[in-house]
């Protein structure tokens, strides 16, 4: 069982006995109080608005240009040997997001050769009108190969101080405190000595202010009743016990099984070669490449949000995590062909149909049955080991209320920069 700093990261079961913003059409309104808005960089202009010590912008990325000065790192998951990097930085613009912000988690897409890694951080101004410190979202590679020099990926605890604190890979505001603006520090490292250069296509951050809701109103219609997405389904009950190393498959790997269905739906998960580590009987050996490629060693679990989404950035996919206001906005996305991943928490008799309880889970939405009801690949499978029982349909009402006042409507959105989002509604939240 994972440590409940974040509930929402993995599937814990209870077994009970008994960009530009655009006018939004009304199908896609939201109401305000529902304050989301994300930001991201992903060009040469973007990148050379920030502030670059030893960055530089090539092709339409951030990449590692000359260092400005060496770190020496001691792995917390390694074997306690100091490593010595070369560094470079990007500092973003200040956004101001228009609302106080009380959380914000950050999104990137970058690739690490070995003996690289990339540091996310980051900082804002408060309430009181004073800066913040920087908050680190994430130490990342794309590679676990310690040997090469590369780190094992990590979130960082224990960061809390009077303006707010780090779970996970999310930054929370303390009680009554919160942000008037953000900003994003890159970190690009590389093992001192070395040629190799990290590369990052695109960093962003959702930032939100969100009501207190128990319960939300059903949604209206937003165009998609009746569609629904050939996602390929993949139960991780069917993985359960599998590398202990990477927490034991089953409950705890919802994410990276949602993860891994979305990339097979766009063709972009890891081809054989990639997944002949893992052993041969497994069928679906590209969900336990997916929880190797996203785990948390801090954390110890493979739910980590934005790690989730920068695995699929490997797979030269955009991806990035935000939050959705409603199921009428998860609509927009079904309609425009791209499935999301979702993070529900709820009680084992909320949920009909479902069979379980769960204090953080993710699915993926496919679609719409025709009244309205979510149709899901859900990886619990109704408790059931079998790839057959994960697309099932749940109730619209009972969906949105497990999904919209528990995470906030967190979603994982990845796609093909070939397959455009659909248009962003007013406070742009993707």
């Amino acid at each position: 069982m994972k440590p409940a700093t974040r509930s929402t990261a993995t599937l814990l079961v209870t077994v009970l006995l008994g960009s530009l913003a655009v006018t939004p059409s009304d199908a896609a309104h939201a109401p305000s109080a529902r304050d989301i808005g994300y930001h991201e960089w992903t060009s040469s202009l973007d990148f050379l608005a920030g502030r670059n010590e030893g960055t530089a912008v090539d092709e339409g990325a951030l990449v590692f240009g000359d260092p400005t000065g060496t770190t020496s790192y001691v792995d917390p998951f390694g074997d306690g040997t100091a490593k010595t990097y070369e560094q470079a930085t990007w500092e973003s613009p200040e956004v101001r997001p228009g609302f106080a912000l009380t959380e914000l988690i950050a999104s990137w897409n970058a690739a690490t050769p070995a003996g690289t890694w990339i540091e996310v951080s980051m900082s804002g101004r408060s309430d009181l009108g004073t800066g913040t410190k920087w908050y680190v979202l994430g130490r990342w590679s794309d590679s676990d190969d310690t040997t090469a020099g590369s780190i094992h990926r990590t979130s960082v605890p224990n960061q809390e101080d009077t303006v707010g604190d780090v779970a996970v890979d999310t930054f929370v505001a303390n009680d009554g405190r919160s942000l008037d603006s953000w900003k994003l520090k890159v970190t690009l490292y590389r093992q001192a000595g070395s040629d190799q250069i990290p590369v990052v296509r695109s960093v962003g951050a959702m930032a939100s202010r969100l009501p207190d809701d128990k319960t939300v109103p059903v949604s209206p219609n937003g165009g998609a009743w009746g569609q629904v997405l050939d996602v390929p389904t993949y139960s991780q009950e069917t993985h359960i016990g599998h590398y202990p190393q990477w927490d034991n498959g089953g409950e705890a790997w919802c994410s990276a099984t949602s993860t891994a269905m979305v990339l097979d739906y766009w063709q972009a998960g890891p081809s054989r070669e990639e997944t002949s580590w893992v052993d041969p009987t497994d069928a679906d050996p590209q969900v336990d490449h997916a929880a190797r490629m996203v785990f948390d060693y801090a954390y110890d679990g493979a739910g980590n949000w934005p790690f989730n989404t920068a695995y699929a950035g490997t797979r030269q996919l955009d991806a990035f995590v935000t939050r959705l206001r409603s199921l009428t906005e998860a609509e927009q996305f079904i309609k425009a062909g791209i499935p999301l991943v979702a993070s529900l928490s709820f009680k084992k008799n909320e949920l009909p149909g479902a069979g379980y309880g769960t204090n953080g889970h993710l699915m993926v939405i496919v679609g719409f049955d025709s009244n309205g009801n979510v149709v899901v690949n859900d990886p619990a499978s109704h408790l059931i080991p079998s790839n057959d029982q994960v697309r099932t349909t749940y109730d619209r009402k009972a969906f949105e209320n497990a999904w919209i006042p528990h995470s906030g409507g967190l979603v994982y959105v990845i796609h093909p920069s070939s397959q455009p989002l659909p248009p962003a509604v007013a406070q742009s939240n993707w």
